[in-house]
């Protein structure tokens, strides 16, 4: 029954947010917010400004405005924007054209031809929500999972729950985190993706250049909010090894694992790295 209950909320969550749903809020907010403002529910409203809450953070690398190029992605299709099309979109990638209006709870764009997309936030406040139906249920351990996003909720009988983060080109996990009462976010060049004359096209976009962020495979960021882990691990991914890090560095509670485009792992300063196996 509760597990029936999660999932139902996830559910939820995807008829409200989904850009792939004609009737979803964001889609409506999508085909009608730069004609005028248009009246958004409590939650995603609050969603929204959380989201351009980290883009000042970041300094725009994350950026839920980037579905401006991004909907011109197909990568079941193995479909891309040409330039001319990613030339005439990217100056629409600009967080500071969503403006919100906290008495009215509405959304407008500055510019039409914006458009949003909380896929890099969204899962993080699904599984966030899952850990809350689990609490209110009586539940006191549990792992809630969408994708990359996981939410742990206190610790697996008495020991820390071992998480996997993946190895971004290879089978299996390129190491395991020991993690209680946790959140913890990868974003990776390895899930929504192909490849093209031996250039790889993914789903995270630079929003400078409106093209797939380069340079790191994958990034993990690990915390106590999982709506904050899964906007963080995009924006290091944009943002890169040095950057990304000195980014976390500031942030107390939150923690950071890269494996850069050699294949390298950095860490942030508050985790060391894994004594080698004997």
């Amino acid at each position: 029954r509760v597990l029936d209950e999660v999932f139902a909320e996830a559910d939820r969550i995807d008829r409200l947010m989904s850009t792939y749903k004609d009737e979803s809020e964001i889609s409506k907010i999508n085909r009608d917010a730069a004609s005028a403002p248009v009246a958004a529910g409590a939650e995603l409203f609050s969603l929204v400004q959380r989201a351009l809450d980290v883009s000042v953070l970041t300094r725009g690398a994350f950026d839920i405005t980037f579905d401006s190029v991004g909907q011109h992605y197909d990568f079941r299709a193995r479909q891309r924007p040409d330039a001319a099309t990613v030339e005439a979109a990217r100056p629409f990638i600009n967080y500071e054209l969503v403006e919100l209006d906290d008495s009215s709870s509405t959304i407008r764009f500055a510019e039409d031809g914006v458009r949003i997309n909380l896929g890099g936030i969204a899962k993080g406040y699904v599984v966030e929500r899952g850990v809350e139906v689990l609490r209110q249920n009586g539940i006191r351990q549990g792992v809630v999972t969408a994708g990359g996003d996981s939410r742990l909720l206190g610790d697996r009988r008495g020991r820390p729950w071992l998480i996997a983060i993946r190895d971004p080109r290879g089978e299996g996990a390129a190491m395991h985190l020991p993690l209680i009462d946790e959140a913890i976010s990868t974003s990776g060049d390895y899930e929504r993706y192909f490849e093209e004359d031996g250039v790889r096209y993914h789903h995270i976009i630079e929003p400078g250049s409106g093209e797939p962020a380069g340079g790191v495979h994958s990034a993990t960021v690990i915390g106590p909010d999982a709506v904050i882990t899964d906007a963080l691990s995009t924006s290091v991914f944009v943002m890169g090894v040095d950057a990304g890090l000195r980014l976390i560095g500031n942030l107390p509670d939150y923690e950071s694992v890269v494996i850069d485009a050699d294949g390298r792992i950095f860490y942030s300063d508050g985790l060391a790295p894994p004594a080698p196996e004997k």
